[in-house]
């Protein structure tokens, strides 16, 4: 029973490596901002393993002020997306990473952005009730850890729109 389990982990990984390299594939012949989607992509691979800063450092700058809103909003929305399609609890953790590390080390728009995005939507992008990676018992456990992980970051966001102040930003 264990060599079949391991071996059906070890599809369900090849499929999933299957549909982010078709995803990269399909994103490079496609729209303005392929470079960014592509980025989001391999950053949120779904490979147990840190996102490559280049990756990072890629969103980071799509979503600064300095870019134009349409930009940031398309980059908020195709984050939101492949935490909204995933069933994988390593693509919606790092996902969350990448936008918890946005947070802090992005300027202060960046969080103006994500509350309005998520208030023109009828759930937050954040709201993750639906992950349940059923792949193995650890992956059950880990998906359960990244909706509280979610969580954390939702109810981070309610109390910045609330109350106009950043707890890990402003120490004061």
């Amino acid at each position: 029973m264990a060599a079949n389990g391991s071996a059906q982990l070890t599809f369900k990984n090849a499929i999933g490596a299957v549909k982010d390299s078709t995803k990269v594939g399909l994103v490079k012949g496609n729209g303005d901002n392929k470079k960014l989607d592509i980025a989001i992509v391999k950053a949120t691979k779904r490979n147990e393993k840190f996102p490559k800063e280049k990756h990072v450092k890629t969103i980071f700058n799509a979503v600064s002020c300095s870019n134009p809103r349409p930009v940031v909003v398309f980059c908020l929305h195709a984050m939101a997306k492949r935490l909204s399609k995933t069933h994988n609890w390593t693509v919606a953790l790092k996902t969350l990473i990448v936008i918890h590390r946005a947070l802090r080390e992005v300027d202060p728009t960046f969080l103006d952005e994500l509350i309005n995005f998520s208030r023109h939507r009828s759930l937050s992008m954040l709201n993750l009730a639906h992950l349940r990676d059923d792949s193995s018992t650890n992956a059950w456990d880990y998906s359960a850890w990244v909706r509280v992980y979610a969580l954390y970051l939702e109810e981070r966001l309610a109390c910045f729109s609330a109350l106009k102040y950043d707890v890990e930003r402003e120490q004061s």
